[in-house]
């Protein structure tokens, strides 16, 4: 079985404690489609209006009995604002356009694979240990009812209280192995990502591209736009592996690395050793079980 690692499922697993892989990363984090190279991202402008709380009559379903909308009044405005003349400023610079393809770059990363790997590994592991506390609890339940004619009331009750707290305690270390593994699993793309947007911005000046595009949103364009070969090449060679966390540990019990991979600058040799060091665990308590 092929198990998506990114993003992760993050609710505690059911009374089946089976747990089901998820959909493969949405790429991009919700990111914009495009960006000007050697300049800040750019940043979700606040919005003009305030945040207003909905009322309860706001939210409530419509109801036949309800009062009607109101109509839209027509009335005069006070008069516009003058406009001031604007100055005529420098005109913006021609257009010259690249597209990249994040998931064709991701799926020949080096540094993606070798993630991928581990983390369907993990997720197996997982789902096999969930499989057999189910059958576990399953006898336990099955045992509990074969002697039940056997026991007091106060017995029963007794056996009842330590199947539910069984029961509770795998859903909690079951739910906490999936936890860790989704944190895990941000923090390699969280690196990935960096990288990746870094060499993009490096590939587009180099080529003398002011507008990078994803080629997901572009209907059609010839291999002469794309910058993706180029960008995975690069990709490569500054980070052919990620630090991923020991099974079990969540990056937020992790020493930060020192060093980090970086992008050579353009018409630089990029640096062939990107991330193959271990991390140290910070005295992590394991969530592995």
């Amino acid at each position: 079985m092929k198990y998506s690692w990114l993003p992760l499922a993050g609710a505690a697993l059911a009374l089946s404690l089976v747990s089901q892989p998820s959909a493969v990363m949405a790429q991009g984090q919700q990111s914009p489609g495009w960006f000007v190279p050697n300049q800040p991202r750019p940043s979700a402008r606040p919005s003009a209006r305030p945040a207003v709380t909905p009322t309860p009559a706001e939210t409530a379903p419509p109801t036949d009995e309800g009062p009607a909308p109101t109509p839209q009044i027509q009335v005069q405005l006070p008069p516009a604002p003058e406009l001031p003349q604007i100055p005529k400023g420098p005109p913006t610079p021609a257009a010259i356009v690249g597209v990249v393809s994040i998931p064709d770059a991701l799926r020949v990363s080096t540094a993606y694979q070798q993630a991928d790997k581990a983390f369907n590994e993990r997720h197996k592991k997982l789902d096999e240990d969930a499989q057999k506390e189910q059958v576990a609890l399953r006898d336990l339940g099955q045992q509990l009812a074969n002697e039940r004619a056997k026991l007091s009331p106060e017995q029963i009750r007794q056996k009842e209280r330590e199947l539910q707290d069984r029961i509770a305690d795998s859903r909690k270390k079951f739910g906490d192995r999936q936890r860790v593994i989704q944190e895990a699993g941000q923090y390699v793309m969280m690196q990935i990502n960096r990288t990746l947007e870094q060499v993009v911005q490096q590939v587009a000046v180099s080529r003398g591209i002011n507008i990078v595009l994803n080629r997901a949103q572009v209907l059609g364009t010839t291999a002469d736009f794309d910058l993706t070969p180029q960008v995975v090449e690069v990709l490569n060679k500054v980070l052919p592996g990620v630090v991923i966390p020991p099974d079990g540990v969540s990056p937020l019990n992790m020493t930060v690395p020192k060093e980090e991979p970086r992008v050579a600058a353009a018409g630089e040799a990029p640096k062939a050793e990107a991330t193959s060091t271990k991390p140290t665990p910070a005295k992590a308590t394991s969530a592995k079980h």
